[in-house]
């Protein structure tokens, strides 16, 4: 069996060739494969309307002076918004079930859909839902931020509000002059060691 440089390029290309169209067969499934983002925008736009879009979507560009042009260059642009698009594409307008953690951390393009899942007739949609999940979301951001300015602030801030709480002498006094006995924290082996000995 004679093996020539030829023979070994020629199939490392058909191999490759052949990963590749395995590859992409994967993604086959997928209704955002080979679909442009003007054609997802048309449909959409067809379907829903600018108004339920923004209603849903919360992005601006279907609100301000909404047209595919401008929504196209717009999301072409940003990426957090393009793929909020594209989720609506395939969850809502396409109605598939939702996916496995592993793909929902995918990027919606690159997540792949089992053969078993059927796009189906699109979400019935109504500004009154979206505009009640808007609330919602608002809310849930609102409590987050409220939760969170609790514990913000500089470290010196919260160094004076520690010293302004526990820093008077009497309460120290209460609490060495108490007769309770205090527990002994245990020793700490390697409290001692030091290196090089």
């Amino acid at each position: 069996m004679r093996v020539n440089k030829q023979g070994i390029h020629s199939m490392s290309e058909e191999v490759y060739h052949e990963e590749k169209q395995n590859q992409e067969n994967l993604y086959l499934n997928n209704p955002l494969h080979g679909v442009g983002l003007k054609a997802v925008l048309q449909e959409l736009v067809s379907h829903y309307g600018f108004d339920i879009l923004y209603a849903y979507l919360n992005i601006n560009c279907f609100r301000v002076n909404p047209s595919l042009a401008a929504s196209e260059k717009f999301l072409k642009k940003t990426d957090w918004a393009r793929e909020k698009v594209e989720l609506f594409y395939l969850y809502q307008y396409k109605n598939l079930p939702a996916v496995s953690s592993t793909q929902f951390k995918l990027a919606p393009r690159e997540r792949i859909v089992p053969e078993c899942h059927k796009p189906s007739d699109p979400a019935l949609l109504s500004i009154e839902d979206g505009e009640r999940l808007q609330k919602k979301r608002a809310k849930n951001i609102s409590s987050r931020n409220n939760h969170a300015s609790k514990h913000k602030g500089s470290s010196r801030q919260y160094n004076e509000r520690r010293n302004t709480n526990t820093g008077n002498s009497e309460h120290y006094k209460s609490r060495d002059d108490s007769t309770e006995s205090k527990p002994v924290p245990a020793k700490d082996p390697w409290g001692n060691f030091k290196e090089g000995r």
